[in-house]
Protein backbone atom coordinates (compact mmCIF):
# COMPACT_ATOMS: atom_id res chain seq x y z
CA UNK A 1 0.00 0.00 0.00
CA UNK A 2 1.71 3.17 -1.20
CA UNK A 3 1.52 6.75 -0.02
CA UNK A 4 -0.99 7.79 -2.71
CA UNK A 5 -3.46 5.07 -1.73
CA UNK A 6 -3.19 6.02 1.96
CA UNK A 7 -3.68 9.70 1.09
CA UNK A 8 -6.85 8.94 -0.90
CA UNK A 9 -8.19 6.67 1.87
CA UNK A 10 -7.66 9.39 4.48
CA UNK A 11 -9.33 11.98 2.22
CA UNK A 12 -12.42 9.77 1.84
CA UNK A 13 -12.65 9.32 5.62
CA UNK A 14 -12.63 13.06 6.26
CA UNK A 15 -15.56 15.43 6.22
CA UNK A 16 -16.83 16.49 2.79
CA UNK A 17 -16.20 20.12 3.64
CA UNK A 18 -12.48 19.53 3.64
CA UNK A 19 -11.91 19.73 7.39
CA UNK A 20 -9.35 17.51 9.07
CA UNK A 21 -12.03 15.87 11.21
CA UNK A 22 -13.49 12.50 10.37
CA UNK A 23 -16.92 12.43 8.82
CA UNK A 24 -19.89 11.66 11.04
CA UNK A 25 -20.54 8.24 9.48
CA UNK A 26 -16.89 7.28 10.04
CA UNK A 27 -17.15 8.32 13.71
CA UNK A 28 -20.34 6.27 14.10
CA UNK A 29 -18.62 3.23 12.55
CA UNK A 30 -15.66 3.64 14.90
CA UNK A 31 -18.07 4.00 17.83
CA UNK A 32 -19.73 0.71 17.00
CA UNK A 33 -16.41 -1.13 17.08
CA UNK A 34 -15.42 0.72 20.28
CA UNK A 35 -18.59 -0.34 22.13
CA UNK A 36 -18.26 -3.96 21.02
CA UNK A 37 -14.59 -4.33 22.00
CA UNK A 38 -14.92 -2.56 25.37
CA UNK A 39 -18.04 -4.58 26.27
CA UNK A 40 -16.29 -7.83 25.33
CA UNK A 41 -13.23 -7.02 27.44
CA UNK A 42 -15.30 -6.00 30.47
CA UNK A 43 -17.73 -8.91 30.40
CA UNK A 44 -15.07 -11.55 29.72
CA UNK A 45 -13.00 -9.99 32.54
CA UNK A 46 -15.95 -10.27 34.92
CA UNK A 47 -16.50 -13.90 33.92
CA UNK A 48 -12.81 -14.61 34.54
CA UNK A 49 -12.98 -12.84 37.89
CA UNK A 50 -16.01 -14.81 39.04
CA UNK A 51 -14.38 -18.06 37.93
CA UNK A 52 -11.16 -17.13 39.73
CA UNK A 53 -12.93 -16.23 42.98
CA UNK A 54 -15.07 -19.35 42.85
CA UNK A 55 -11.99 -21.49 42.24
CA UNK A 56 -10.16 -19.93 45.18
CA UNK A 57 -13.15 -20.44 47.48
CA UNK A 58 -13.47 -24.08 46.41
CA UNK A 59 -9.78 -24.69 47.03
CA UNK A 60 -9.87 -23.12 50.51
CA UNK A 61 -10.61 -26.47 52.10
CA UNK A 62 -9.86 -28.65 49.12
CA UNK A 63 -6.70 -30.23 47.84
CA UNK A 64 -4.56 -29.83 44.78
CA UNK A 65 -4.35 -33.62 44.49
CA UNK A 66 -5.79 -36.48 46.52
CA UNK A 67 -4.30 -39.96 46.60
CA UNK A 68 -7.03 -42.55 47.07
CA UNK A 69 -7.31 -46.32 46.90
CA UNK A 70 -9.45 -48.78 44.98
CA UNK A 71 -11.18 -51.57 46.84
CA UNK A 72 -14.31 -52.27 48.86
CA UNK A 73 -13.05 -50.54 52.01
CA UNK A 74 -11.85 -47.39 50.22
CA UNK A 75 -9.04 -46.84 52.70
CA UNK A 76 -5.26 -46.81 52.76
CA UNK A 77 -3.75 -48.94 55.50
CA UNK A 78 -0.05 -48.46 54.72
CA UNK A 79 -0.43 -44.71 54.45
CA UNK A 80 2.95 -43.92 56.09
CA UNK A 81 4.80 -45.60 53.20
CA UNK A 82 2.50 -44.01 50.64
CA UNK A 83 3.01 -40.59 52.23
CA UNK A 84 6.78 -40.96 52.08
CA UNK A 85 6.66 -41.88 48.37
CA UNK A 86 4.35 -39.01 47.55
CA UNK A 87 6.60 -36.46 49.27
CA UNK A 88 9.54 -37.58 47.14
CA UNK A 89 7.78 -36.79 43.86
CA UNK A 90 8.80 -33.73 41.87
CA UNK A 91 6.34 -30.86 42.18
CA UNK A 92 5.00 -31.90 45.61
CA UNK A 93 5.32 -29.18 48.26
CA UNK A 94 3.50 -30.84 51.15
CA UNK A 95 1.35 -33.90 51.84
CA UNK A 96 -0.69 -35.14 54.79
CA UNK A 97 -3.19 -37.93 55.55
CA UNK A 98 -6.89 -37.21 55.92
CA UNK A 99 -10.15 -38.96 56.76
CA UNK A 100 -13.44 -38.01 55.13
CA UNK A 101 -16.72 -39.70 56.01
CA UNK A 102 -20.40 -38.86 56.22
CA UNK A 103 -22.21 -38.83 59.52
CA UNK A 104 -25.08 -37.39 61.49
CA UNK A 105 -25.04 -34.59 64.02
CA UNK A 106 -27.17 -33.14 66.78
CA UNK A 107 -26.58 -30.66 69.56
CA UNK A 108 -28.70 -32.25 72.28
CA UNK A 109 -31.97 -31.16 70.68
CA UNK A 110 -34.56 -32.99 68.62
CA UNK A 111 -33.13 -31.58 65.41
CA UNK A 112 -30.45 -33.66 63.69
CA UNK A 113 -28.88 -33.44 60.27
CA UNK A 114 -26.25 -34.92 57.99
CA UNK A 115 -22.70 -33.60 57.81
CA UNK A 116 -19.30 -34.37 56.34
CA UNK A 117 -16.73 -35.27 58.98
CA UNK A 118 -13.13 -34.57 57.97
CA UNK A 119 -10.20 -35.62 60.07
CA UNK A 120 -6.95 -33.69 59.73
CA UNK A 121 -3.78 -33.53 61.86
CA UNK A 122 -4.19 -31.13 64.83
CA UNK A 123 -2.54 -27.75 64.45
CA UNK A 124 0.91 -27.88 66.05
CA UNK A 125 4.52 -26.98 65.36
CA UNK A 126 5.81 -28.89 62.34
CA UNK A 127 2.34 -29.76 61.01
CA UNK A 128 2.14 -28.87 57.29
CA UNK A 129 -0.78 -26.92 55.85
CA UNK A 130 -1.86 -28.71 52.70
CA UNK A 131 -4.92 -26.46 52.38
CA UNK A 132 -5.64 -22.98 53.70
CA UNK A 133 -8.65 -24.03 55.78
CA UNK A 134 -6.84 -23.32 59.08
CA UNK A 135 -6.35 -19.69 58.08
CA UNK A 136 -10.12 -19.12 57.94
CA UNK A 137 -10.91 -19.84 61.59
CA UNK A 138 -12.93 -16.90 62.95
CA UNK A 139 -13.13 -18.35 66.46
CA UNK A 140 -10.90 -20.84 68.23
CA UNK A 141 -8.34 -22.87 66.30
CA UNK A 142 -7.58 -26.29 64.83
CA UNK A 143 -5.73 -27.74 67.82
CA UNK A 144 -8.91 -29.64 68.76
CA UNK A 145 -8.02 -29.16 72.44
CA UNK A 146 -11.16 -29.99 74.44
CA UNK A 147 -11.61 -29.08 78.12
CA UNK A 148 -11.34 -32.73 79.22
CA UNK A 149 -7.85 -33.00 77.72
CA UNK A 150 -8.84 -35.87 75.41
CA UNK A 151 -8.47 -33.92 72.16
CA UNK A 152 -12.18 -34.23 71.37
CA UNK A 153 -12.51 -30.74 69.97
CA UNK A 154 -14.45 -30.05 66.80
CA UNK A 155 -14.46 -27.11 64.39
CA UNK A 156 -17.77 -26.29 62.70
CA UNK A 157 -18.57 -24.30 59.60
CA UNK A 158 -20.20 -21.00 60.51
CA UNK A 159 -23.54 -21.73 58.83
CA UNK A 160 -23.62 -25.23 60.33
CA UNK A 161 -22.95 -23.80 63.81
CA UNK A 162 -25.76 -21.30 63.37
CA UNK A 163 -28.13 -24.01 62.14
CA UNK A 164 -27.48 -26.19 65.18
CA UNK A 165 -26.96 -23.22 67.56
CA UNK A 166 -23.69 -24.79 68.64
CA UNK A 167 -20.81 -22.44 69.54
CA UNK A 168 -17.39 -22.76 71.24
CA UNK A 169 -17.83 -24.48 74.59
CA UNK A 170 -21.04 -26.32 73.58
CA UNK A 171 -21.24 -30.10 73.25
CA UNK A 172 -22.43 -31.84 70.11
CA UNK A 173 -22.94 -35.47 69.15
CA UNK A 174 -21.65 -37.06 65.96
CA UNK A 175 -23.52 -40.15 64.83
CA UNK A 176 -21.62 -42.79 62.88
CA UNK A 177 -22.93 -45.78 60.93
CA UNK A 178 -19.44 -46.89 59.87
CA UNK A 179 -18.45 -50.29 61.20
CA UNK A 180 -21.94 -50.87 62.62
CA UNK A 181 -23.07 -54.51 62.72
CA UNK A 182 -26.58 -55.94 63.21
CA UNK A 183 -27.68 -56.35 66.82
CA UNK A 184 -27.98 -60.04 67.67
CA UNK A 185 -31.13 -59.49 69.72
CA UNK A 186 -33.12 -56.97 67.70
CA UNK A 187 -31.60 -57.62 64.28
CA UNK A 188 -31.37 -53.89 63.73
CA UNK A 189 -28.42 -51.54 63.40
CA UNK A 190 -27.42 -49.41 66.36
CA UNK A 191 -25.40 -46.34 65.34
CA UNK A 192 -22.39 -45.26 67.35
CA UNK A 193 -22.49 -41.86 69.05
CA UNK A 194 -19.44 -39.73 69.82
CA UNK A 195 -19.50 -36.58 71.94
CA UNK A 196 -17.32 -33.61 70.97
CA UNK A 197 -16.78 -30.10 72.29
CA UNK A 198 -16.95 -27.18 69.88
CA UNK A 199 -13.53 -25.52 69.94
CA UNK A 200 -13.63 -23.45 66.77
CA UNK A 201 -15.72 -21.89 64.02
CA UNK A 202 -14.50 -21.57 60.43
CA UNK A 203 -15.85 -19.31 57.65
CA UNK A 204 -14.59 -19.84 54.11
CA UNK A 205 -17.23 -17.98 52.12
CA UNK A 206 -18.07 -21.23 50.32
CA UNK A 207 -21.56 -22.46 51.19
CA UNK A 208 -20.73 -26.16 50.98
CA UNK A 209 -17.92 -25.94 53.54
CA UNK A 210 -19.61 -23.49 55.88
CA UNK A 211 -22.91 -25.37 55.94
CA UNK A 212 -21.94 -29.05 55.84
CA UNK A 213 -18.38 -29.68 57.07
CA UNK A 214 -16.96 -30.37 60.52
CA UNK A 215 -13.29 -30.95 61.32
CA UNK A 216 -11.88 -33.20 64.03
CA UNK A 217 -8.49 -34.67 64.90
CA UNK A 218 -7.44 -37.42 62.51
CA UNK A 219 -7.14 -40.11 65.22
CA UNK A 220 -10.70 -39.38 66.39
CA UNK A 221 -11.87 -39.45 62.76
CA UNK A 222 -10.25 -42.87 62.28
CA UNK A 223 -12.22 -44.11 65.28
CA UNK A 224 -15.42 -42.44 64.05
CA UNK A 225 -15.08 -43.97 60.57
CA UNK A 226 -13.99 -47.38 61.93
CA UNK A 227 -10.84 -47.29 59.81
CA UNK A 228 -8.48 -48.64 62.44
CA UNK A 229 -5.01 -47.36 61.58
CA UNK A 230 -6.04 -46.56 58.01
CA UNK A 231 -6.98 -43.26 56.40
CA UNK A 232 -9.20 -42.21 53.52
CA UNK A 233 -6.32 -40.81 51.50
CA UNK A 234 -3.41 -38.40 51.21
CA UNK A 235 -3.87 -34.70 50.44
CA UNK A 236 -1.16 -33.12 48.32
CA UNK A 237 -0.11 -29.51 47.79
CA UNK A 238 1.81 -28.78 44.57
CA UNK A 239 4.10 -26.05 43.30
CA UNK A 240 1.63 -25.10 40.56
CA UNK A 241 -2.08 -25.89 40.58
CA UNK A 242 -2.17 -25.81 36.79
CA UNK A 243 0.39 -28.62 36.61
CA UNK A 244 -1.59 -31.00 38.81
CA UNK A 245 -2.47 -33.25 35.89
CA UNK A 246 1.21 -33.97 35.18
CA UNK A 247 2.07 -34.37 38.86
CA UNK A 248 -0.92 -36.69 39.35
CA UNK A 249 0.31 -38.97 36.56
CA UNK A 250 3.77 -38.98 38.13
CA UNK A 251 2.38 -39.96 41.55
CA UNK A 252 0.14 -42.68 40.08
CA UNK A 253 3.09 -44.18 38.21
CA UNK A 254 5.24 -44.18 41.36
CA UNK A 255 2.59 -45.79 43.60
CA UNK A 256 1.08 -48.29 41.16
CA UNK A 257 -1.99 -50.42 41.86
CA UNK A 258 -4.30 -50.10 43.84
CA UNK A 259 -3.71 -46.36 44.24
CA UNK A 260 -5.26 -43.59 42.16
CA UNK A 261 -5.15 -39.82 42.14
CA UNK A 262 -7.78 -37.12 41.70
CA UNK A 263 -6.85 -33.46 41.18
CA UNK A 264 -8.97 -30.41 41.89
CA UNK A 265 -9.85 -29.88 38.22
CA UNK A 266 -11.15 -33.44 37.84
CA UNK A 267 -13.15 -33.26 41.06
CA UNK A 268 -14.87 -30.02 40.00
CA UNK A 269 -14.92 -30.74 36.27
CA UNK A 270 -18.69 -30.24 35.81
CA UNK A 271 -18.69 -26.87 37.57
CA UNK A 272 -15.75 -25.43 35.65
CA UNK A 273 -17.02 -26.81 32.35
CA UNK A 274 -20.30 -25.01 32.99
CA UNK A 275 -18.41 -21.78 33.74
CA UNK A 276 -16.36 -22.13 30.55
CA UNK A 277 -19.52 -22.75 28.53
CA UNK A 278 -21.16 -19.70 30.09
CA UNK A 279 -18.08 -17.60 29.29
CA UNK A 280 -18.09 -18.87 25.70
CA UNK A 281 -21.79 -18.15 25.28
CA UNK A 282 -21.41 -14.65 26.69
CA UNK A 283 -18.45 -14.00 24.38
CA UNK A 284 -20.37 -15.15 21.31
CA UNK A 285 -23.37 -12.98 22.21
CA UNK A 286 -21.20 -9.91 22.74
CA UNK A 287 -19.26 -10.65 19.55
CA UNK A 288 -22.53 -9.91 17.75
CA UNK A 289 -22.00 -6.26 18.71
CA UNK A 290 -18.74 -6.28 16.76
CA UNK A 291 -20.49 -8.00 13.85
CA UNK A 292 -23.19 -5.31 13.88
CA UNK A 293 -20.37 -2.76 13.83
CA UNK A 294 -18.93 -4.61 10.82
CA UNK A 295 -22.23 -4.20 8.97
CA UNK A 296 -22.02 -0.53 9.88
CA UNK A 297 -18.58 -0.43 8.23
CA UNK A 298 -20.02 -2.11 5.12
CA UNK A 299 -22.79 0.49 4.89
CA UNK A 300 -20.33 3.34 5.53
CA UNK A 301 -17.94 2.27 2.78
CA UNK A 302 -20.79 1.51 0.40
CA UNK A 303 -22.04 5.08 0.91
CA UNK A 304 -18.50 6.33 0.25
CA UNK A 305 -18.37 4.32 -2.99
CA UNK A 306 -21.70 5.80 -4.09
CA UNK A 307 -20.65 9.29 -3.09
CA UNK A 308 -17.20 9.06 -4.69
CA UNK A 309 -18.17 7.17 -7.86
CA UNK A 310 -17.19 10.04 -10.18
CA UNK A 311 -13.85 10.55 -8.39
CA UNK A 312 -13.12 6.82 -8.59
CA UNK A 313 -13.86 6.91 -12.34
CA UNK A 314 -11.47 9.84 -12.80
CA UNK A 315 -8.74 8.05 -10.84
CA UNK A 316 -9.13 4.90 -12.94
CA UNK A 317 -9.14 6.95 -16.14
CA UNK A 318 -5.85 8.53 -15.01
CA UNK A 319 -4.33 5.06 -14.70
CA UNK A 320 -4.92 4.03 -11.06
CA UNK A 321 -5.31 0.22 -11.19
CA UNK A 322 -8.25 -1.67 -9.71
CA UNK A 323 -6.06 -3.27 -7.03
CA UNK A 324 -5.15 0.22 -5.79
CA UNK A 325 -8.84 1.12 -5.55
CA UNK A 326 -9.40 -2.02 -3.48
CA UNK A 327 -6.50 -1.11 -1.19
CA UNK A 328 -7.92 2.39 -0.69
CA UNK A 329 -11.13 1.00 0.78
CA UNK A 330 -9.27 -1.72 2.65
CA UNK A 331 -7.23 1.03 4.31
CA UNK A 332 -10.42 2.84 5.32
CA UNK A 333 -11.83 -0.29 6.90
CA UNK A 334 -8.58 -1.03 8.73
CA UNK A 335 -8.44 2.55 10.05
CA UNK A 336 -12.03 2.36 11.29
CA UNK A 337 -11.51 -1.09 12.81
CA UNK A 338 -8.08 -0.28 14.22
CA UNK A 339 -9.05 3.03 15.82
CA UNK A 340 -12.28 1.57 17.21
CA UNK A 341 -10.45 -1.48 18.55
CA UNK A 342 -7.70 0.62 20.15
CA UNK A 343 -10.16 2.98 21.85
CA UNK A 344 -12.33 0.04 22.93
CA UNK A 345 -9.25 -1.71 24.30
CA UNK A 346 -8.22 1.34 26.35
CA UNK A 347 -11.74 1.97 27.66
CA UNK A 348 -12.29 -1.75 28.42
CA UNK A 349 -8.99 -2.08 30.31
CA UNK A 350 -9.57 1.18 32.19
CA UNK A 351 -13.06 0.04 33.16
CA UNK A 352 -11.77 -3.34 34.29
CA UNK A 353 -9.05 -1.76 36.45
CA UNK A 354 -11.58 0.65 37.94
CA UNK A 355 -14.09 -2.10 38.75
CA UNK A 356 -11.46 -4.24 40.46
CA UNK A 357 -9.40 -1.55 42.23
CA UNK A 358 -12.10 0.84 43.38
CA UNK A 359 -14.89 -1.76 43.81
CA UNK A 360 -17.33 0.40 41.86
CA UNK A 361 -20.07 -2.26 41.92
CA UNK A 362 -20.33 -3.48 45.56
CA UNK A 363 -22.13 -6.70 46.46
CA UNK A 364 -23.52 -7.98 49.74
CA UNK A 365 -21.09 -10.71 50.88
CA UNK A 366 -23.81 -12.30 53.00
CA UNK A 367 -25.70 -13.11 49.80
CA UNK A 368 -23.08 -13.37 47.05
CA UNK A 369 -19.99 -14.32 49.15
CA UNK A 370 -18.11 -11.50 47.36
CA UNK A 371 -17.95 -7.84 48.39
CA UNK A 372 -17.62 -6.47 44.85
CA UNK A 373 -17.86 -7.53 41.22
CA UNK A 374 -14.47 -9.16 40.51
CA UNK A 375 -12.60 -8.62 37.25
CA UNK A 376 -9.60 -10.59 35.96
CA UNK A 377 -8.08 -9.66 32.61
CA UNK A 378 -6.23 -12.42 30.77
CA UNK A 379 -3.80 -11.53 27.99
CA UNK A 380 -4.98 -14.39 25.75
CA UNK A 381 -8.61 -13.24 25.93
CA UNK A 382 -7.66 -9.65 25.09
CA UNK A 383 -5.50 -10.84 22.19
CA UNK A 384 -8.34 -12.89 20.71
CA UNK A 385 -10.79 -10.01 21.09
CA UNK A 386 -8.44 -7.56 19.35
CA UNK A 387 -7.69 -9.99 16.51
CA UNK A 388 -11.37 -10.84 16.03
CA UNK A 389 -12.29 -7.16 15.92
CA UNK A 390 -9.60 -6.16 13.42
CA UNK A 391 -10.20 -9.17 11.17
CA UNK A 392 -13.97 -8.60 11.22
CA UNK A 393 -13.46 -4.95 10.25
CA UNK A 394 -11.07 -5.97 7.47
CA UNK A 395 -13.52 -8.57 6.17
CA UNK A 396 -16.26 -5.96 6.15
CA UNK A 397 -14.33 -3.94 3.55
CA UNK A 398 -14.27 -6.73 0.94
CA UNK A 399 -17.66 -6.08 -0.65
CA UNK A 400 -17.35 -2.26 -0.93
CA UNK A 401 -13.73 -2.55 -2.14
CA UNK A 402 -14.62 -5.05 -4.86
CA UNK A 403 -17.65 -2.98 -5.84
CA UNK A 404 -15.48 0.13 -6.23
CA UNK A 405 -12.74 -1.66 -8.17
CA UNK A 406 -15.24 -2.97 -10.73
CA UNK A 407 -16.52 0.48 -11.74
CA UNK A 408 -15.95 1.36 -15.41
CA UNK A 409 -14.28 4.78 -15.77
CA UNK A 410 -16.68 6.20 -18.39
CA UNK A 411 -19.82 5.04 -16.55
CA UNK A 412 -18.41 6.28 -13.25
CA UNK A 413 -17.58 9.72 -14.65
CA UNK A 414 -21.11 10.03 -16.09
CA UNK A 415 -22.61 9.02 -12.72
CA UNK A 416 -25.05 11.57 -11.31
Amino acid sequence: MNRLELSIAWRYLRSRRGSSLLSLISVIAIGGVLVGVSALILIIGVMNGLQRDLREKILVGSHDIRVLSYGDDLKITDWQDVLAKVKRQKGVVAAAPFVLVEGGMNAGHDYAGATYVQGIPPDARGVVNVTSIRQHAISGDFRFASSDGQGRGIVLGKLLAARFNAWPGDKINLISISGVKPNAVTGGFVPRIFEFEVTGIVETGMYEYDNAYVFIAIDKAQEFAALGDGVTGIEVKTTDRWETNTISERITAALGWPYRTMDWQEQNRSLFQALKLEKLGMGVILLLIVIVAAFNIVSTLTMVVTDKTREIGILKAMGLPSRSIRRVFLAQGIVIGGVGTLLGLLIGLAGAVGLEKYKIIPRDPAIYFIDHLPVAIQATDVTWIVLASVLTAAAATLYPAIQASRLYPIDAIRHE
